[in-house]
């Protein structure tokens, strides 16, 4: 069983300042015990440097709510071709602060705003992404492609 954690501001910003020191640009809080758990819930602080390469949640179990808490960051939602066709901000405060994310939607985030969190919530347990569950369209994470495409993604919200 997990013990009480109440998030504040300085719980944030202690998540904030790791998160901008990590070499990924972002960093999560797990409130959820272990790996195979039903439901994994965690804080994920993500600075403007991170790139999340879009993919979906196959499993019919994987549906997923996020829930900006501080800042501001960028939804896509993509064909299966790859092609944007949604792209929506998510601003604490703001005029639009969540989104839920059926399986099968292919997506990503992208930080607008240094010292972005947001509150996450999906089925588990865990497991590593499948080949169909990663956007072949898209460059994987640490390749000499990915920061042209985060750049692409963030274009959508300039």
């Amino acid at each position: 069983m997990s013990p009480v954690f109440f998030i504040n501001q300085d719980t944030m910003s202690q998540l904030s300042t790791q998160a901008a020191n990590a070499p990924r640009q972002r960093l999560n809080q797990n409130f959820h015990q272990h790996s195979d758990d039903a439901c994994h819930r965690l804080m994920i602080a993500i600075e403007p440097g991170s790139y999340i390469p879009p993919h979906c949640h196959q499993s019919p179990n994987k549906e997923e709510s996020i829930i900006i808490l501080r800042g501001r960051v960028g939804v896509l939602i993509f064909d299966t071709a790859g092609q944007v066709t949604q792209h929506v901000v998510l601003q604490a405060g703001g005029d639009t602060v969540a989104v839920n994310l059926p399986p099968g939607t292919f997506h990503s985030l992208v930080s607008l705003e240094a010292g972005s969190l947001f509150f996450e919530a999906k089925g588990g347990p865990y497991t590593p992404p499948a080949e169909a569950e990663r956007a072949s369209w898209a460059p994987l994470e640490n390749t000499p492609e990915a920061p042209a495409y985060l750049a692409y993604m963030r274009s959508f919200f300039s």
